[in-house]
């Protein structure tokens, strides 16, 4: 028996920490596995939160764009001028200058809305009001000395607590890039009943058991790697 799930998301935030350049978006749905479709991250180019009825090809091909310096705000406009699904596409993309722009089409559920600023752009659709994206904003600026990580996380807990999805949560995700083009942070979590207090956890268990690790491997500037250093002695 097949079963058609409409492609909603909740919220999401794509972000710069302006301390160290580090790009990354958080979100939260109602749906299994945001993470899979929904946050897109490039080191030198930006972060792309793509919602609603997803269109991965509104990061796939913005993000290159991005690189090559073009705004937000001009990538974005390009991308959906060609997009015929664009009413109901709702998207957020920041780039390595901290510029920000987002889109919600006019056929996103309600209550769907996104705000802007420098260095992040919130969104969300189906929720209970605007007073979610204003809650995450306030605490994304509020903890601005952390790392952009646990920033993003609060976000997530803080729109959770705001109202966050009219039907409940199932899944969230925080993705971040360093200076290489792997992730230094990808905590995920895919189906649960409280996915912000698991993705809480979650990020816990990376910070201690996987954040070193990847703090270890090769780099552009070092091919061999702490790692490797200390296992060949």
């Amino acid at each position: 028996m097949f079963v058609r799930v409409s492609p909603t998301v909740t919220f999401s935030i794509a972000a710069r920490c302006p301390r160290t350049g580090r790009l990354g978006v958080g979100a939260l749905t109602a749906r299994p596995a945001v993470g899979k479709l929904v946050a897109h991250v490039h080191s030198g180019a930006g972060a792309v939160a793509t919602q609603a009825t997803v269109n991965p090809f509104l990061a796939h091909d913005g993000l290159p764009l991005l690189a090559e310096g073009r705004s937000p705000r001009d990538v974005l406009t390009e991308l959906l001028a060609r997009d015929p699904g664009r009413e109901v596409r709702q998207v957020g993309m920041v780039d390595c200058q901290a510029r920000s722009h987002a889109f919600t089409g006019s056929c996103t559920r309600d209550w769907a809305g996104h705000l802007t600023g420098p260095g992040y752009a919130v969104q969300g659709n189906r929720l209970v009001g605007p007073q979610t994206l204003a809650e995450i904003v306030r605490v994304f600026a509020a903890s601005r000395d952390l790392d952009l990580a646990e920033r993003l996380v609060l976000a997530i807990e803080a729109g959770e607590a705001a109202g966050g999805d009219r039907h409940g949560a199932r899944s969230a995700t925080v993705t971040v890039i360093g200076d290489q083009p792997y992730p230094l942070w990808d905590v995920r979590v895919d189906d649960a009943e409280h996915p912000a207090g698991e993705l809480r956890r979650l990020y816990g268990v990376f910070e201690q058991e996987v954040l070193p690790t990847i703090q270890g491997l090769p780099t552009r500037d070092d091919p061999l790697g702490e790692d490797a250093r200390r296992a060949l002695g």
